[in-house]
């Protein structure tokens, strides 16, 4: 005989209903359980280390930055608001908050966070410039 819901449901609706109600507890506990213990294995640096490149003259640039503060990559400004990394290593998984202002008139080319194992995952999309997180600093 093969298994079917509709027959569990028909044959024992307690017993179904009891699986389904685990079943959705669990799947709404689990993301929160998830969530704290992210929330409490990462720590909040005073700074970042970014790393600029320029596409049009191949030229790089390191640029140390602590929380608030705005450095100038080209004509862009580029404000740190906020680095976070796990527990322990500043340089591992490493991910910061970062908001790119363009040339008067421009206004806000960037905001959102940019995470220093996958630069990718929320890239800046900039004609000529590049910009990653490199690591935090405490």
């Amino acid at each position: 005989m093969r298994f079917s819901f509709r027959h569990l449901l028909a044959t024992k609706p307690v017993k179904f209903l009891r699986a389904a109600i685990c079943s959705a507890a669990v799947a709404l506990a689990l993301p929160t359980t998830l969530l704290a213990q992210t929330e409490a294995a990462v720590e909040a640096g005073s700074g970042a280390v970014l790393r600029g490149l320029d596409k049009i003259s191949a030229s790089t640039q390191d640029l140390r930055l602590v929380v608030g503060e705005t450095v100038r990559l080209g004509y862009l400004q580029v404000t740190l608001e906020e680095c976070r990394y796990p527990v322990g290593n500043p340089a591992g998984d490493a991910f910061a908050r970062i908001s790119i202002q363009g040339r008067d008139g421009e206004g806000l080319l960037f905001t959102g966070w940019m995470i220093a194992s996958s630069p990718a995952l929320n890239a800046f999309d900039h004609p000529r410039f590049d910009l990653w997180v490199l690591r935090c600093s405490t």
